[in-house]
């Protein structure tokens, strides 16, 4: 049978509009298969039934409820290839660009297979994407989806660790272990390949408690891309919301079980799931892009359109979901749910966060109705929510504009800290940052703010410092240090402490300090509070331990910081409720070259300094000299102290 035989049949009883999607039944004693595609503008759509052997079996589907196209299919079970052919009206002007010949991903579907082939045949117009359209059949050049059993939970209940306790690493699928020794070849770049001991057992003694996975959802490289020749690496450009991308398989066609399989390993080690969530566009592109799903059942429902049919683009990638519409808020929080319940997912970063908050492209709003929606879920407003907070646009920028059950990615952090390692700035902003951004996240708690100095856009560490010379290592170590002992919630690209040198023991005692110092991960900001003895929380000092003023903060050749933090009164409590307590510390931060720095301290300390960590040493063990109070320090340094007494 040929990629083009076509079998039209009419064997399909009524079924309902909901759930979206494929889902098997038993009906009567045997296989069947309800399809329900959203498509309120065709005029009909069948479901194309795809053999191995590529050809089709055509099934209208005769019933049209709310906008939704649904029937029951006997005969039909997991397993079964499938598309959908929408039939209607060609007007793009109204965004309308209905075209049986394109063959349709499910927007619904949880799994895809295939690859793409010739971009010509993919395209739904002719020459003008706003000329006639393509007669040219796309079967045999796009993925096609797949129905699958419905899936069990993973094992295990739900971690839900403390926000103040948390430690993110930012890491890739496919990259993560394509190349490590100790992981079966077969496993190397998937899920699998997390799952294996020695990977999971190296972030355990890092100090990590929460993975956050690069876009994880099936995805195609753009049109634009491989007319390049290349291919999309990192996975943002979402060609679904359900499917785990089947790249990240060990097997082609078992990516559900083996990300169940994943999650697994890394609940039972005490690590949380965060995915990066791409929800803001598609690898459709723009209008003169590629038709695989959204754009042909009902791009004026999926997408932010001008009046003229030309897609608003906030994203810089051709295209931006509207997540004002009614069906792209089900698309999204459906899929939401299905990765936090039935994949087991604890957590999610929203790509470009700001776009989905954007009315018609216009001013953006922390209570639009996609956010109102997830907060009020009970599944997800129990999981850890984290904005990237701008789009690719000016208006977009909204850094410390979001609700309070969120979290934010913050830039303003990462690029004071970088400023201030290189010795560009003096200390007044990173006197906010290393505090946790209050003036970022007034009326919310420190670990609103994700500290970061690197992520999967841009340089790694040591690419960041590579002009340092000689003091490289000691500056790459100062980023981690600092990220590690701020207060808010660390993340660290993957990677940060390997290269040319193995920063891994570092990275682990810095780790290993805060987790035992919950004075240094509080979870209350300090503005404006007195602890219980009625001293303030929180005081800062200039190099030569004087408490810092008007002419110390604005003095932008100072490069020296101190920062005592009191551990009187933390306000972080165990599991079980009890009320934790801790020493003071003392934080020296150090950007400048040679100097002599008198420790810091209030009038009411009457103890003495134990040094606990030192960024200058390839271990973080503290090697520091305290003589008469004092300490010498050149080139990037961070020193930890422990008040004793």
């Amino acid at each position: 049978m040929s990629s083009h035989t076509v079998h039209t049949v009419s064997q399909c009883s009524p079924g309902t509009p909901f759930p979206l999607g494929a889902t098997p039944l038993d009906h009567g004693g045997a296989a069947a298969t309800q399809f329900a595609v959203h498509a309120p503008d065709a005029d009909g759509v069948d479901v194309c039934l795809i053999s191995k052997s590529g050809g089709q079996k055509r099934i209208p589907l005769t019933q049209h409820t709310y906008g939704i196209w649904h029937g029951i299919v006997e005969g039909v079970g997991p397993g079964q290839r499938y598309g959908f052919r929408a039939r209607g009206e060609w007007n793009p002007g109204r965004g309308l660009r209905t075209n049986p010949a394109k063959l349709l991903l499910d927007p619904w579907g949880k799994r895809v297979t295939g690859r793409l082939g010739d971009g010509r045949a993919l395209l739904p117009y002719d020459d003008d994407p706003f000329g006639a359209p393509s007669t040219v059949d796309s079967l045999g050049h796009v993925p096609v989806s797949v129905v699958v059993p419905g899936s069990a939970r993973t094992s295990g209940p739900r971690l839900e660790t403390p926000w103040e306790e948390t430690v993110i690493r930012e890491l890739h699928v496919g990259s993560y272990t394509a190349r490590h020794p100790n992981v079966p070849a077969s496993y190397r770049g998937t899920y699998l390949g997390l799952a294996e001991p020695t990977v999971i057992g190296h972030l355990i003694h890092l100090g990590v408690t929460a993975v956050e996975l690069l876009p994880v959802h099936a995805f195609l490289s753009e049109q634009t891309v491989r007319e390049r020749g290349m291919r999309n690496h990192w996975g943002y450009s979402p060609a679904s919301f359900f499917a785990p991308h089947p790249g990240y398989a060990s097997v082609r066609g078992h990516e559900i079980t083996e990300f169940h399989t994943m999650v697994d390993a890394l609940h039972a080690a005490g690590i949380e799931v965060i995915l990066d969530v791409v929800y803001n566009r598609t690898c459709e592109q723009g209008v003169d892009g590629i038709s695989i799903g959204w754009r042909g059942l009902d791009a004026p429902g999926y997408y932010l359109l001008d009046d003229n049919g030309y897609d608003i683009d906030l994203t810089g990638c051709g295209n931006t979901i509207d997540a004002h519409s009614p069906i792209a808020i089900r698309m999204i929080l459906d899929s939401l749910r299905y990765w936090a319940g039935d994949m087991g997912v604890d957590g999610f970063r929203f790509d470009l966060a700001a776009a989905l908050g954007r009315r018609g492209g216009g001013e953006f709003d922390r209570a639009a109705s996609l956010f109102a929606a997830i907060s009020a879920d009970p599944l997800l407003a129990r999981c850890k929510i984290i904005a990237e907070p701008w789009d690719a646009t000016k208006a977009g920028y909204q850094l410390g504009n979001f609700d309070r059950a969120w979290s934010e990615w913050n830039d303003s952090y990462r690029d004071a800290m970088r400023r201030f390692w290189k010795g560009e700035t003096g200390v007044r902003e990173i006197a906010s940052r290393i505090s946790g951004s209050e003036d970022h996240f007034t009326g919310r708690r420190p670990w609103a703010s994700i500290n970061y100095v690197t992520s999967h856009d841009g340089f790694t560490a040591a690419d960041l410092v590579s002009h340092e010379g000689s003091h490289q290592r000691a500056h790459v170590r100062a980023l981690l240090a600092g990220v590690a002992l701020s207060t808010g919630t660390p993340m660290f690209a993957a990677g940060d402490e390997l290269g040319r040198h193995d920063l891994t023991a570092f990275l682990g005692r810095a780790l290993a300090l805060r987790r035992a110092a919950p004075a240094l991960r509080q979870a209350e900001f300090f503005e404006g509070r007195d602890n219980t003895t009625g001293h303030p929380a929180l005081v800062f000092f200039d190099a030569d331990g004087t408490e810092m003023d008007d002419g110390s903060w604005n003095d932008e050749s100072s490069r020296t910081l101190q920062m005592w933090v009191d551990g009187s009164d933390v306000r972080s409590r165990t599991a079980d409720g009890r009320e934790l307590t801790d020493d003071s510390w003392l934080l020296v931060f150090h950007a400048g070259g040679p100097a002599t720095v008198r420790l810091g301290c209030p009038e009411r300390f009457y103890g003495t300094f134990r040094a606990e960590f030192d960024s200058t040493t390839p271990d973080g063990a503290p090697s520091t000299i305290v003589s008469d109070a004092t300490v010498s320090v050149d080139g990037p340094t961070l020193l930890a102290f422990r008040g004793v007494g």
